[in-house]
């Protein structure tokens, strides 16, 4: 144990900096982590209002927009637990367009956030994703809160569900989602689909400053991994837990070698893509706040993790993220034959 765990509720620059000796990390995650440690002994957690959050987005748009706009029907968004998100219209000039009227939410971290995650990065990856993968268009970032009280993101709203209306299932987080049987079939091979364009997307030629690439052949990027994880233990433990030292020490001995540098999105689930229920076309892939560029087999074992799905009506056959068994297969003309 570094220190007591009262050096945890006010950490001090000496504690802070030990942690970041022994789990290197990449260097936005590191700021982000830093942050959230050095303002740890400040104030508490305060509610942010719709008219503080209102006030910091008509800051922001004054200063960049340099024209007339209007912000009306703000309202609070449910889902995205992590994060806030308010959904507004905004009446405005758009360059090369002219007069619109755009549909919109900002999305910011929480000042006690559950997961402290780059908007940066999740702005840079939805904007070079557009055309690739079903993604809300992105307009507006503010990396270190300059206008926001926190670090916030402004995309398009997307329209849909993650759900089925008709169906009662399923936690609020998409956990366990029963999508029926009739929009299986049409969810199934986008889902798998979108994960392929998603791993095989070319990030080389992106532009997305604020990742790092992991070099091939090489332990780094499970390793930066697992030391992300390991710091944030260590930064908001309670107490100490043994099992967690047992997982570490094997993880530290199994570290695999990355094979190929892919997007990885970090919680590619059930829950995190939205559809149009009467088509059942998807319409936003969602929560990219945990993406990174590294070994792409995180995401299979994530979205194919029995927590994740849920068996299917014969009580027999596990459905992966309730949309597939283990052993479908899909026609080779999709983009998932280049994934694995």
């Amino acid at each position: 144990m570094l220190n007591p765990p009262d050096t945890r509720d006010a950490p001090t620059p000496e504690f802070i900096a030990a942690l970041r000796r022994r789990y290197p990390i990449e260097p936005e995650i590191d700021r982000l982590l830093t942050r959230k440690m050095e303002r740890r002994g400040g104030p508490s957690h305060s509610m942010v209002s719709l008219a503080a959050l209102s006030e910091s987005l008509a800051a922001l748009l004054t200063d960049t927009l340099h024209d007339k706009f209007e912000i009306s029907d703000q309202c609070w968004l449910a889902g995205g637990a992590s994060k806030l998100q308010m959904r507004f219209t905004l009446r405005w000039n758009e360059p090369s367009v002219g007069p619109t009227t755009s549909d919109l939410v900002v999305r910011m971290e929480p000042s006690e956030s559950i997961n402290a995650s780059s908007r940066l990065r999740e702005f840079e990856l939805l904007r070079a994703l557009q055309g690739t993968v079903p993604v809300p268009r992105v307009y507006w970032v503010d990396p270190d809160g300059k206008w926001f009280p926190e670090p916030a993101l402004i995309y398009a709203y997307a329209h849909g569900v993650a759900k089925p209306t008709t169906i009662a299932s399923g936690s609020v987080t998409g956990i366990g989602t029963n999508f029926g049987s009739r929009l299986r079939k049409i969810l199934a091979p986008q889902f798998v689909d979108d994960l392929a364009k998603i791993h095989t997307f070319d990030h080389e030629h992106a532009s997305l400053g604020s990742f790092s690439r992991p070099p091939i052949d090489s332990p780094e990027s499970a390793q930066l991994q697992i030391n992300r994880t390991l710091r944030v233990w260590e930064e908001d433990r309670g107490e100490e837990f043994a099992l967690m030292d047992v997982a570490a020490n094997w993880l530290a001995r199994n570290v695999p070698l990355l094979d190929k540098a892919s997007v990885v999105h970090g919680d590619y689930r059930a829950g995190n893509f939205l559809f149009d229920e009467a088509s059942g076309n998807v319409t936003a892939i969602l929560d990219w706040e945990r993406a990174y560029i590294g070994d792409r087999h995180r995401d299979l074992a994530w979205s194919t993790a029995r927590v994740i799905g849920h068996m299917a009506e014969d009580g027999k056959t596990y459905l992966i993220c309730g949309l597939m068994p283990t052993a479908m297969r899909f026609p080779r003309t999709l983009a998932t034959v280049t994934s694995p």
